[in-house]
Protein backbone atom coordinates (compact mmCIF):
# COMPACT_ATOMS: atom_id res chain seq x y z
CA UNK A 1 0.00 0.00 0.00
CA UNK A 2 2.11 2.53 -1.21
CA UNK A 3 1.82 6.57 -1.65
CA UNK A 4 2.39 7.89 -5.20
CA UNK A 5 3.28 11.23 -5.67
CA UNK A 6 2.56 13.88 -8.05
CA UNK A 7 3.78 17.01 -8.37
CA UNK A 8 3.01 19.63 -11.53
CA UNK A 9 4.62 22.63 -12.31
CA UNK A 10 2.81 25.23 -15.35
CA UNK A 11 4.88 26.72 -18.11
CA UNK A 12 5.21 30.01 -16.16
CA UNK A 13 6.25 28.26 -13.12
CA UNK A 14 10.36 27.65 -12.17
CA UNK A 15 9.96 24.29 -10.49
CA UNK A 16 8.07 22.03 -8.09
CA UNK A 17 10.40 22.03 -5.16
CA UNK A 18 8.05 22.93 -2.71
CA UNK A 19 5.66 20.53 -3.95
CA UNK A 20 7.95 18.10 -3.86
CA UNK A 21 9.58 18.68 -0.43
CA UNK A 22 5.24 17.81 0.94
CA UNK A 23 5.10 14.68 -0.68
CA UNK A 24 8.32 13.49 0.46
CA UNK A 25 7.27 14.66 3.85
CA UNK A 26 3.88 12.90 3.70
CA UNK A 27 5.89 9.76 3.34
CA UNK A 28 5.42 9.69 -0.71
CA UNK A 29 7.81 6.20 -2.10
CA UNK A 30 7.63 7.55 -5.89
CA UNK A 31 7.32 10.81 -7.39
CA UNK A 32 6.39 11.86 -10.94
CA UNK A 33 6.99 15.26 -11.69
CA UNK A 34 5.43 17.19 -14.50
CA UNK A 35 6.34 20.56 -16.38
CA UNK A 36 2.81 21.00 -18.15
CA UNK A 37 -0.43 23.43 -18.05
CA UNK A 38 -3.33 22.45 -16.20
CA UNK A 39 -5.28 22.82 -18.98
CA UNK A 40 -3.33 20.60 -21.18
CA UNK A 41 -4.82 16.83 -22.11
CA UNK A 42 -1.99 14.84 -22.92
CA UNK A 43 -0.38 14.67 -19.57
CA UNK A 44 2.22 11.88 -20.17
CA UNK A 45 3.24 12.03 -16.33
CA UNK A 46 0.16 11.99 -14.84
CA UNK A 47 -0.73 8.53 -16.59
CA UNK A 48 1.97 6.80 -15.41
CA UNK A 49 1.44 7.63 -12.43
CA UNK A 50 -2.10 6.55 -12.23
CA UNK A 51 -1.22 3.67 -14.28
CA UNK A 52 1.56 2.86 -11.21
CA UNK A 53 -1.26 2.72 -8.93
CA UNK A 54 -2.04 -0.74 -7.83
CA UNK A 55 -5.06 -2.03 -5.19
CA UNK A 56 -4.58 -0.30 -1.92
CA UNK A 57 -2.18 2.37 -3.34
CA UNK A 58 -2.72 5.90 -2.87
CA UNK A 59 -2.06 9.22 -5.27
CA UNK A 60 -1.14 11.89 -3.38
CA UNK A 61 -0.74 15.61 -4.58
CA UNK A 62 -0.16 18.52 -2.85
CA UNK A 63 -3.42 20.72 -3.75
CA UNK A 64 -6.31 19.53 -5.85
CA UNK A 65 -5.46 22.37 -8.53
CA UNK A 66 -1.97 20.26 -9.33
CA UNK A 67 -3.84 17.10 -10.42
CA UNK A 68 -7.33 18.59 -12.54
CA UNK A 69 -8.60 21.42 -14.74
CA UNK A 70 -12.06 20.92 -13.30
CA UNK A 71 -13.87 19.18 -11.32
CA UNK A 72 -15.69 16.66 -13.72
CA UNK A 73 -11.71 16.12 -14.49
CA UNK A 74 -11.16 15.40 -10.50
CA UNK A 75 -13.69 13.20 -10.27
CA UNK A 76 -12.96 11.39 -13.51
CA UNK A 77 -9.39 10.96 -12.01
CA UNK A 78 -10.84 9.53 -8.87
CA UNK A 79 -13.10 7.32 -10.51
CA UNK A 80 -10.10 5.94 -12.21
CA UNK A 81 -8.29 4.73 -9.27
CA UNK A 82 -11.28 3.64 -7.54
CA UNK A 83 -11.60 0.86 -10.06
CA UNK A 84 -8.03 -0.08 -9.38
CA UNK A 85 -8.95 -0.25 -5.90
CA UNK A 86 -6.48 2.96 -5.26
CA UNK A 87 -7.47 5.83 -3.19
CA UNK A 88 -6.97 9.76 -3.54
CA UNK A 89 -5.07 12.26 -1.12
CA UNK A 90 -4.69 15.96 -1.23
CA UNK A 91 -2.57 16.91 1.12
CA UNK A 92 -3.93 21.12 1.55
CA UNK A 93 -7.62 19.93 0.87
CA UNK A 94 -10.05 17.82 3.02
CA UNK A 95 -9.95 14.80 0.39
CA UNK A 96 -8.70 11.78 0.85
CA UNK A 97 -11.26 8.62 -0.35
CA UNK A 98 -9.60 6.34 2.13
CA UNK A 99 -11.40 8.15 5.04
CA UNK A 100 -14.89 8.34 5.80
CA UNK A 101 -14.54 11.84 5.79
CA UNK A 102 -12.85 12.55 2.75
CA UNK A 103 -15.61 9.70 0.27
CA UNK A 104 -18.13 12.23 2.23
CA UNK A 105 -16.44 15.41 0.91
CA UNK A 106 -16.18 13.62 -2.68
CA UNK A 107 -20.10 13.06 -2.62
CA UNK A 108 -20.34 16.43 -1.67
CA UNK A 109 -18.13 17.84 -4.64
CA UNK A 110 -19.97 15.23 -7.09
CA UNK A 111 -23.35 16.71 -6.47
CA UNK A 112 -21.95 20.39 -6.23
CA UNK A 113 -20.70 19.15 -9.96
CA UNK A 114 -23.95 18.17 -10.87
CA UNK A 115 -26.07 20.67 -9.79
CA UNK A 116 -24.01 23.15 -11.62
CA UNK A 117 -24.16 21.56 -14.99
CA UNK A 118 -28.12 21.63 -13.95
CA UNK A 119 -27.92 25.61 -13.33
CA UNK A 120 -25.89 26.02 -16.18
CA UNK A 121 -28.53 23.80 -18.24
CA UNK A 122 -31.81 25.50 -16.95
CA UNK A 123 -30.33 29.84 -17.42
CA UNK A 124 -29.06 28.14 -20.80
CA UNK A 125 -32.66 26.96 -22.04
CA UNK A 126 -34.61 30.67 -19.96
CA UNK A 127 -31.99 32.81 -21.92
CA UNK A 128 -32.46 31.46 -24.97
CA UNK A 129 -36.51 31.56 -24.54
CA UNK A 130 -36.20 34.84 -23.60
CA UNK A 131 -34.26 36.02 -26.94
CA UNK A 132 -36.74 34.34 -28.80
CA UNK A 133 -39.42 36.50 -26.81
CA UNK A 134 -38.04 39.64 -27.63
CA UNK A 135 -37.33 38.38 -31.22
CA UNK A 136 -32.93 38.28 -30.67
CA UNK A 137 -31.05 35.72 -31.70
CA UNK A 138 -29.90 33.34 -28.32
CA UNK A 139 -26.71 31.86 -27.50
CA UNK A 140 -23.10 33.07 -26.65
CA UNK A 141 -21.91 36.00 -28.98
CA UNK A 142 -18.33 34.45 -28.69
CA UNK A 143 -19.77 31.29 -30.67
CA UNK A 144 -21.64 33.00 -33.12
CA UNK A 145 -18.69 35.40 -33.89
CA UNK A 146 -16.44 32.42 -34.09
CA UNK A 147 -14.18 33.78 -31.01
CA UNK A 148 -11.34 31.34 -30.43
CA UNK A 149 -11.63 31.41 -26.58
CA UNK A 150 -15.27 30.84 -26.57
CA UNK A 151 -15.00 28.36 -29.24
CA UNK A 152 -11.67 26.50 -26.98
CA UNK A 153 -14.02 26.78 -23.72
CA UNK A 154 -17.05 24.86 -25.38
CA UNK A 155 -14.88 21.97 -27.21
CA UNK A 156 -13.33 21.67 -23.29
CA UNK A 157 -17.45 21.55 -21.69
CA UNK A 158 -18.42 18.71 -24.62
CA UNK A 159 -14.84 16.93 -24.39
CA UNK A 160 -15.46 16.89 -20.43
CA UNK A 161 -19.39 15.94 -20.71
CA UNK A 162 -18.19 13.04 -23.05
CA UNK A 163 -15.66 11.86 -20.97
CA UNK A 164 -18.06 11.67 -17.97
CA UNK A 165 -20.44 9.84 -20.31
CA UNK A 166 -17.83 7.57 -20.65
CA UNK A 167 -16.40 6.80 -17.13
CA UNK A 168 -20.00 5.33 -16.24
CA UNK A 169 -19.44 2.69 -18.85
CA UNK A 170 -15.78 2.01 -18.79
CA UNK A 171 -15.78 -0.96 -16.92
CA UNK A 172 -17.83 -2.33 -19.82
CA UNK A 173 -14.64 -2.19 -22.44
CA UNK A 174 -11.65 -0.44 -21.07
CA UNK A 175 -10.59 -4.28 -19.66
CA UNK A 176 -10.69 -5.49 -22.88
CA UNK A 177 -9.22 -3.24 -24.71
CA UNK A 178 -6.52 -3.17 -22.76
CA UNK A 179 -5.88 -6.58 -22.98
CA UNK A 180 -6.80 -7.09 -26.21
CA UNK A 181 -5.67 -4.35 -28.51
CA UNK A 182 -3.81 -4.44 -30.70
CA UNK A 183 -3.47 -8.02 -31.41
CA UNK A 184 -7.75 -8.58 -32.04
CA UNK A 185 -8.77 -6.35 -35.01
CA UNK A 186 -11.70 -4.00 -33.80
CA UNK A 187 -14.61 -5.83 -35.77
CA UNK A 188 -13.95 -8.98 -33.27
CA UNK A 189 -13.30 -6.75 -29.88
CA UNK A 190 -16.70 -4.88 -30.17
CA UNK A 191 -18.59 -8.31 -30.29
CA UNK A 192 -17.09 -9.33 -27.61
CA UNK A 193 -17.52 -6.56 -25.67
CA UNK A 194 -21.43 -5.99 -26.27
CA UNK A 195 -21.82 -10.30 -25.69
CA UNK A 196 -23.14 -9.57 -22.18
CA UNK A 197 -24.97 -6.17 -22.75
CA UNK A 198 -28.31 -5.80 -23.73
CA UNK A 199 -29.10 -4.88 -27.36
CA UNK A 200 -30.22 -1.57 -26.49
CA UNK A 201 -26.50 -0.80 -24.92
CA UNK A 202 -24.69 -2.47 -27.61
CA UNK A 203 -21.18 -0.18 -28.80
CA UNK A 204 -20.85 0.40 -32.51
CA UNK A 205 -17.18 0.01 -33.83
CA UNK A 206 -17.14 3.79 -34.60
CA UNK A 207 -18.11 4.45 -30.79
CA UNK A 208 -15.79 2.16 -29.84
CA UNK A 209 -12.96 3.03 -30.90
CA UNK A 210 -14.11 7.07 -30.42
CA UNK A 211 -13.70 5.94 -26.85
CA UNK A 212 -10.55 4.35 -27.15
CA UNK A 213 -8.95 7.62 -28.38
CA UNK A 214 -10.24 9.95 -26.13
CA UNK A 215 -9.10 7.31 -23.64
CA UNK A 216 -5.74 7.71 -24.91
CA UNK A 217 -5.99 11.30 -25.42
CA UNK A 218 -6.28 11.79 -21.97
CA UNK A 219 -3.58 9.50 -20.92
CA UNK A 220 -5.70 6.75 -19.82
CA UNK A 221 -4.77 4.09 -22.50
CA UNK A 222 -1.80 3.53 -23.95
CA UNK A 223 -1.74 4.68 -27.72
CA UNK A 224 -0.23 0.91 -28.35
CA UNK A 225 -4.42 -0.06 -28.39
CA UNK A 226 -5.38 2.01 -31.57
CA UNK A 227 -1.70 0.61 -33.27
CA UNK A 228 -2.43 -1.66 -36.48
CA UNK A 229 -3.90 -5.31 -36.12
CA UNK A 230 -2.14 -8.03 -37.36
CA UNK A 231 -2.87 -9.60 -40.50
CA UNK A 232 -4.52 -13.00 -40.01
CA UNK A 233 -7.66 -15.24 -41.54
CA UNK A 234 -10.94 -14.43 -41.48
CA UNK A 235 -12.62 -16.39 -38.29
CA UNK A 236 -16.39 -15.89 -36.97
CA UNK A 237 -15.49 -17.48 -34.34
CA UNK A 238 -15.64 -15.46 -30.65
CA UNK A 239 -12.68 -16.62 -28.50
CA UNK A 240 -13.61 -18.14 -25.60
CA UNK A 241 -15.17 -15.95 -22.62
CA UNK A 242 -12.37 -13.57 -20.90
CA UNK A 243 -12.64 -12.51 -17.04
CA UNK A 244 -12.39 -9.27 -16.64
Amino acid sequence: MALIGYARVSTEEQNAASQVEALNAAGCSRLFREHASGTDRERPVLARAIKECAKGDTLVVHRIDRLARSLSHLLQIIELLEKKGAFFRSLRDPIDTASPQGKFTLQILGAAAEFERALIRERTIAGLQAARSEGRVGGNPGLRDRNPEALRTLRLARHDSYMERLNQRAEEWVPLVRRLRPEMPWQDLVRIVNAPLPPDLHWSQQKLLRAARAYVADGFLPATVLGRASTRAADDRLPEPLRV
